[in-house]
């Protein structure tokens, strides 16, 4: 087995929440935002950095109620939801110029949603190289910024800075 030391993983791994706690609920209920990867709360989602990313700035939507199921979701929630997406979308572009974008949920535990009874939306940009031999051979994702540093960046567009 090969192995990529990265030492600086350990804070986000031993932070993580236990298994059976949603962690958009618990997230979103503290008065954290920074600690929390929180970049912008509306009046019905809030926008958040995901903790295990698939590329820098690799966003999500979530709505504050805990709903599993997007046909669930209020018309409310749902139209902010998109119009926070809409918002995420700019301000990638804006801070990171990516080539592309990937918008997706992934709905319940089969269809790959790592936190089933919470609906999100995943923002992620994209760029031609960022799909390199380390993810496809070696099944390790290199991170090119740290968290910090991200939430720095795209918190300051959030709140119009």
């Amino acid at each position: 087995m090969d192995r990529l030391w990265s030492p600086w993983r350990y804070r986000y791994v031993s932070r993580a929440a236990p298994t059976d706690a949603c962690i958009f609920c618990a997230k979103h209920s503290e008065n954290r935002d920074e600690e929390n990867l929180i970049l912008y709360r509306g009046k019905l989602n809030f926008v958040l950095l995901n903790l295990y990313p698939y590329t820098t700035g690799h966003m999500m939507v979530a709505p504050y109620a805990h709903i599993a199921a997007l046909d669930d979701l209020p018309e409310e929630t749902a139209a902010e939801m998109m119009s926070l997406t809409q918002t995420a979308v700019k301000h990638l572009r804006a801070v990171y110029r990516p080539q592309g974008l990937n918008l997706g949920m992934n709905l319940g535990e089969c269809a790959g949603a790592g936190i089933a009874g919470h609906v999100h939306m995943h923002v992620l940009p994209r760029w031609a190289g960022d799909a390199n031999f380390m993810t496809t051979v070696g099944e390790t994702r290199v991170m090119p910024e740290d968290l910090s540093e991200t939430w720095a960046k795209l918190s300051a567009v959030f709140r119009g800075k």
